[in-house]
């Protein structure tokens, strides 16, 4: 048999909802890994843009470059599965979750919508 999973209790009427410490925990990590893939995908991406703009626009030899697209795909996947983690532990909305994925294909909206997530994440669950 498995225990239901840990919710938040009201304290008094007024106050805040006290957040159980495990699903705080759950809902940190799943943050931290938010972070970092969030990060290192917005990284990615703009070093795939430069690498586009010097081989397209100024037509020089790239080629030292060619691994950019490769590891950014493999980083914006794992960002994907960190955000649709996060999401379940923090019961985002379909268009929360939606709309955070998507922030990864526009250039330095990852680093926005990264800073805006992070911080409903830590008032709703009083993440320190």
């Amino acid at each position: 048999m498995t225990q239901p999973s840990p919710q938040t209790t009201p304290n008094q009427p007024g106050q805040p909802a006290k957040i159980h410490p495990e699903r705080q925990r759950r809902v940190k990590q799943a943050l931290t890994f938010f972070t970092i893939t969030a990060w290192i995908t917005g990284v990615l991406f703009l070093l795939l843009i430069t690498r586009m703009i010097m081989q397209y626009g100024f037509d020089m030899n790239v080629d030292y470059l060619s691994w950019v697209a490769r590891v950014h795909g493999f980083a914006f996947v794992a960002f994907l599965m960190t955000s649709l983690n996060l999401g379940s532990k923090a019961r985002w909305s379909a268009g929360t979750w939606i709309s955070t994925a998507l922030s990864g294909v526009v250039p330095f909206m990852s680093f926005i919508v990264e800073n805006k997530r992070r911080n409903e994440v830590k008032e709703k669950f009083q993440l320190a």
